[in-house]
């Protein structure tokens, strides 16, 4: 117990004898200096000893006197937040390598879709290492010409299902990108302007979902030499000037497009062409003979065209594959297919087509590499010898036609409605393959062949 160094009875007397104020306040904070000095002392005296379950965790080699004295945290320490540092561009190969990190961090904030997780693949400063550490799923780097700096050149995302609502500022932001291949995901928006990429010549934005008019940013691109735009939903027509570009391959099945032809068709020197499943309209334009160094397979199924099968096919010497099934054309089947010497797949089923089916054509499964040729659903009233031997072989589809005395054929009335209506395609009794072919002769030049507007094919008996 703390005592005062005064006496109480004197303290009380000096009360009672009035003391001076200055007197009495001392006493008073004397006093109340004492209390405090014993609540101290006897919180002191109650304070717990540590006790080892409220005791940190003992370490090997660690005395535990250092905890004697202590009182026990009553949380853990909280580790430290790790940080996730922004690299620098000196954490790259080179200046290139860091500006398309930068382009594929963008991109990769706007992927609405990423099933197979590919995204997770875009971390790390080593873009370039992707064949060994499988890092950057889909990009690839090469050297541009002239530098020494590897850097992105192609992108390869076909069949990774990503989602994203745009690619503009993607694809272009690689300006040493030579290709974009992007078949089956789900992308959408406009095609980017890839006019500043100097190397850039194949793009495939297949199966997406791309839509309205006929990407003209595309048309620019003299350099493209691959351009495949299937499976969307673009529409309308096709722009004339996508014909004068050096395109080996160029798809735009299955889109809703519904403009005819242009006749620039023969200025495009491509090998593979494929406008099956849309809408297109009007004849096929004479034009694409003009083609014929360098088509090899051309398909127009399932479309609307109309009028009459081009003589002028028959120049296309190199041609494999030619598929105009499930149009309206009408007319005979030109003599000029028979110098259809490499076709393999010649398919003019579902159409109206009528008169004789020529033997030189049928002629070119023995001679030629023909393999399947499909005439079914149409009014052909007869057939040469060796067309009736393809029937034995398979080779030759002839259900639903006017033949008499052959099986699975249309209805004598059905047939004899459609020989009724009149008719405007000629028949051209020459074949630009025959020997010693008329000099100089083009495959616009008819002026000297002999031909004629059938008025009055034979009737079905």
């Amino acid at each position: 117990m703390i005592h005062s160094c005064f006496d109480t009875n004197q303290l009380k007397f000096k009360r009672n004898n009035m003391f001076p104020m200055r007197v009495v306040n001392l006493s008073f904070f004397i006093l109340a200096l004492s209390t405090w000095l014993i609540a101290q002392s006897n919180a002191a005296d109650l304070t717990p000893s540590p006790h080892p379950s409220n005791m940190p965790p003992h370490k090997p080699g660690q005395s535990l006197s250092r905890w004697s004295h202590e009182t026990p945290p009553t949380q853990p320490p909280q580790p430290a937040p790790s940080c996730e540092c922004e690299p620098s561009p000196e954490d790259f190969t080179n200046m290139k390598q860091y500006e398309a990190y930068k382009v594929i961090k963008r991109f990769k904030g706007i992927i609405t879709s990423d099933p197979l997780n590919i995204t997770g693949t875009w971390v790390g400063t080593k873009i370039c290492d992707n064949d060994e550490i499988n890092t950057y799923r889909g990009f690839y780097c090469d050297t541009p010409p002239g530098t020494t700096d590897l850097t992105i050149a192609a992108i390869d995302f076909n069949g990774f299902h990503l989602g994203a609502p745009t690619l503009d500022g993607f694809i272009n932001g690689f300006p040493d990108l030579a290709l974009f291949h992007a078949n089956s995901n789900n992308f959408s928006g406009t095609v980017p302007d890839l006019s500043g990429l100097p190397y850039f010549y194949e793009l495939d934005l297949s199966n997406n979902n791309f839509s309205g008019p006929f990407p003209t940013n595309v048309v620019p691109l003299t350099n493209l030499a691959f351009l495949d735009l299937r499976f969307n939903h673009f529409e309308g027509p096709v722009p004339s000037q996508i014909f004068y570009i050096g395109y080996e391959a160029l798809f735009l099945n299955n889109n809703i497009f519904d403009s005819s032809i242009p006749a620039s068709l023969g200025s495009s020197p491509v090998e593979y062409l494929t406008f099956a499943n849309n809408r297109f309209t009007g004849p096929i334009p004479a034009s694409i003979c003009n083609t014929s160094r360098t088509l090899l397979e051309v398909l127009f199924l399932n479309n609307q065209f109309s009028g009459c099968l081009p003589y002028e096919i028959g120049y296309l010497r190199d041609l494999t594959v030619f598929d105009v099934g499930m149009n309206q054309l009408t007319g005979y089947i030109p003599l000029s297919f028979g110098c259809l010497s490499n076709i393999e797949q010649l398919n003019l089923a579902q159409n109206s087509l009528y008169g004789m089916v020529p033997d030189v054509v049928c002629q070119l499964a023995k001679t030629g590499n023909l393999v399947n040729l499909s005439l079914s659903d149409n009014y052909f009233t007869s057939l040469g010898p060796n067309c009736w031997d393809l029937l034995h072989t398979n080779v030759l589809d002839m259900r639903n036609n006017c033949i008499v005395g052959l099986p699975n054929q249309k209805s004598p009335i059905e047939c004899h409605f459609f020989f009724s209506l009149p008719r405007h395609c000629p028949y051209i009794a020459h074949m630009p393959c025959e020997v010693n072919p008329r000099r100089n002769a083009t495959c616009y030049d008819r002026t000297h062949w002999p031909w004629h507007f059938d008025h009055s094919p034979p009737l079905p008996h």
